[in-house]
């Protein structure tokens, strides 16, 4: 198989800002610019609180949830998927199929309109996804197009997406996540990003929703756009209010105090539990799909390739040795109460081809760690004890527990003498970029999918070109990669995935550490939050 399809990735994952849920329920008393009610249940505005920071409302220069969660309300999607459901559905679009086994042609419906009122036609189709490629920014995701040959435009209704490889098996999941959005192309640049202001400016919206306020980072109003004319129902509100929390703390009260109606992502394990004993409120719990790992970076471990000691056996040999100590059952219940589990491989429990393939290499062999076993593989290895472990996290990113979880580990790994870890904490707009330039040795990710598949699990971290960017290369994995990817057997497929699992659990490019449920806390009055396997809440069905 060629590696020029060997380029994907993403950076999923929550952040927290400035919010002030008390100037916005002023602000939003008297209607304010929120529009009117669609119909549904309510005309009532809706208020939702986050600790999820937004890196561009373009879609071409976002891979993150808290760009997402606004994106997915505003930007229209060729495809997608129902609530409650996985199955890739038209949505934009009248009809999307494969018409050979490397073209998927999109049927639009004559006569759609931009909120703007533009004219909404193929050759917008082919503009947005021509310039996520050739914008290719670091912080995007056109990586993910990475099978996409060319897009024609026979008429302004047909769009046609010619692949490099057969029988793709993910590309109409890709089209319902970070790439799939469409923007128009008499307002968006091609060959930049666009400033949010402009954007916002222009009313360059699609989706079920406009924006009618831009306040980086601390509110965003969303006002039920009349023109239209996808797949989900039209606005059970007048309009939602997105309020941004610099501390899950506050989110905590915001809700609680019936100042937003909505929070989601992320508050602290115990601040959950604390409120799932609150009348004033419910829990809603969804499926999971979010991981948290620690990423090894090949070229600047102890030992790693870039090192003035570097020896492939021995940085191997660390790696190994702090998957047989860390103790992911005592993080779960210590640091998370529960509501994070015990992960033990790449692909997380309800995934097609998931495994436990960690579990039985590493530690005692059933899930517990094994300080003599990581002290024999040092030793086996020639590795002088104590190794220096540079161990990075984001205090911000993750939710408040991201501290209490990596000290943690970090007396996990040093309680037996066997690594001295030198723990250090980076706000998220710095960690982003110093963590793909080589800074850290070690350090602490997350992951929400951006489609319901275990392909989403295995080709942004480990193809040579990925996300992470911690060059990690088994030619074998890539192949594989690939091939399971374009693989219509399913069996076939299952066993590829399975097989991607042992290879990388024996490589140990990251070391996968727990896997969470979304949880979402509302008000009692408030209906409709669905959290599914999705992954993004939809503001449309969200009503008091």
């Amino acid at each position: 198989m060629s590696l020029h399809h060997s380029t994907r990735g993403r950076i999923g994952l929550a952040v927290g800002a400035l919010g002030a849920a008390s100037l916005l329920l002023a602000g939003c008393a008297g209607g304010g610019s929120t529009g009117g009610s669609t119909g549904g249940a309510s005309g009532d505005p809706i208020i939702v609180g986050t600790t999820d920071k937004v890196t561009t409302l373009d879609p071409a220069g976002s891979y993150d949830n808290g760009s997402l969660a606004v994106q997915t309300q505003v930007f229209p999607y060729l495809v997608n998927t129902d609530y409650n459901s996985t199955e890739v559905v038209p949505d934009l679009a009248e009809s999307a199929e494969f018409t050979s086994p490397t073209e998927y042609t999109v049927t639009l419906p004559a006569g759609l309109k931009w909120a703007n009122g533009n004219d909404l036609t193929s050759s917008d189709v082919k503009f947005s996804f021509d310039r996520n490629l050739k914008i290719a920014d670091p912080n995007g995701a056109s990586s993910l197009l990475y099978n996409l040959d060319s897009v024609e435009t026979p008429d302004d209704t047909t769009v046609v997406f010619t692949l490099k490889t057969e029988n793709d098996q993910v590309f109409p999941y890709i089209l319902t996540s970070f790439p799939g959005a469409i923007v128009d192309e008499d307002v968006f640049s091609a060959d930049a990003i666009t400033p949010d202001q402009e954007i916002v400016d222009a009313n360059a919206f699609g989706g079920p929703y406009a924006i009618t306020s831009w306040d980086f980072n601390k509110t965003v109003e969303f006002t039920p756009n009349e023109n239209y004319k996808g797949l989900l129902p039209a606005a059970e509100n007048g309009g939602a209010i997105l309020s941004y929390f610099a501390e899950s703390s506050n989110l905590k009260l915001a809700v609680q105090e019936g100042d937003v109606d909505v929070a989601y992502r992320s508050l602290s394990a115990t601040d959950v539990e604390d409120l799932s004993g609150n009348d004033a409120v419910k829990v809603v719990e969804g499926p999971g799909g979010e991981i948290r790992y620690i990423v090894f970076n090949f070229n600047t471990q102890p030992y790693g390739s870039a090192t003035a000691e570097a020896d492939p056996a021995k940085a191997l040999a660390v790696r190994q040795a702090v998957a047989d100590l860390v103790d992911r059952d005592a993080i779960s219940e210590q640091v998370y109460k529960g509501t994070y589990t015990p992960l033990y491989s790449y692909v997380p429990e309800g995934f097609t081809g998931a495994t436990e393939a960690l579990k039985g290499l590493y530690g005692d062999g059933a899930g517990a760690p094994d300080a003599a076993k990581a002290k024999a593989t040092l030793e086996a290895a020639g590795v002088t004890t104590p190794v220096q472990l540079s161990l990075q996290y984001s205090p911000d990113h993750y939710g408040p527990s991201s501290g209490d979880e990596y000290a943690l580990v970090k007396q996990q790994l040093e309680a037996d003498g066997l690594f001295q870890v030198n723990l250090q904490s980076t706000e998220w707009v710095q960690y982003s970029k110093d963590r793909t330039s080589d800074v850290y040795p070690a350090y602490q990710l997350g992951w929400f999918p951006d489609y319901s598949d275990a392909d989403n699990y295995l080709t942004p971290f480990f193809l040579k070109e990925n996300f992470l960017g911690n060059h990690y290369d088994n030619p074998e994995v890539n192949d594989l990669i690939l091939e399971q990817a374009v693989e219509p057997d399913a069996a076939t497929r299952q066993a590829d995935i399975e097989k991607i699992q042992e290879l990388v659990a024996a490589d140990l490019s990251t070391l996968p550490l727990l896997q969470g449920a979304q949880v979402a806390v509302t008000g009692a009055d408030v209906s409709g939050v669905t959290l599914d396997a999705s992954f993004k809440l939809r503001f449309a069905p969200i009503h008091k």
